[in-house]
């Protein structure tokens, strides 16, 4: 396939995403108040970070931010039971679990942007849901879900299952 990007690239229709349809919602409140509505919460926020990278190279930014994130929490990669990596081109998430020294078995578990889609505006509620219920189904303590934004920055939150 042709190089989307530059006549000697990589990156081609083949390993990128495509842009589809998609939706998801995530409702965040505090604990206090999930208990006058008498709901039951499924995970509590841990923290979040964002950082920067090379914005030519953009694609990396989820490492600085994983590093960041974890530094925050003192959690440590082996911590986290999975990991939703936004796969809107294949390279990210196999550069991010190389740098990082994640499992790759706990990355993108139920498959990534390239199968699934990338619907631009909703991908991260897709994502942390889809995440959340891999959480609960496999009995999954701590989760991680980062993706990229533009100018080469990336967000990172990491999430604990109640």
């Amino acid at each position: 396939l042709k190089p989307a990007f530059t006549d000697d690239g990589v990156i081609h229709a083949g390993n990128s995403s495509q842009i589809s349809d998609g939706a998801a919602a995530i409702l965040v409140t505090t604990p206090e108040h999930a208990a006058a509505q008498g709901w039951t919460p499924i995970a509590r926020y841990v923290a979040g970070a964002v950082a920067g990278a090379n914005p030519v190279l953009m694609l990396t930014g989820p490492i600085p931010a994983t590093t960041k994130v974890l530094g925050k929490t003192g959690l440590g990669i082996g911590d986290i039971g999975v990991f939703e990596v936004n796969e809107a081109f294949a390279p990210v998430p196999l550069a991010w679990a190389a740098d990082t020294g994640a499992d790759e078995d706990r990355l993108n578990p139920l498959g990534g942007a390239i199968a699934l889609g990338h619907p631009l505006g909703g991908s991260g509620a897709v994502l942390m849901t889809r995440m959340l219920h891999h959480m609960r189904d496999n009995d999954i303590r701590y989760g991680l879900q980062t993706m990229c934004e533009g100018g080469g920055t990336a967000n990172v939150t990491i999430i604990e299952r109640l």
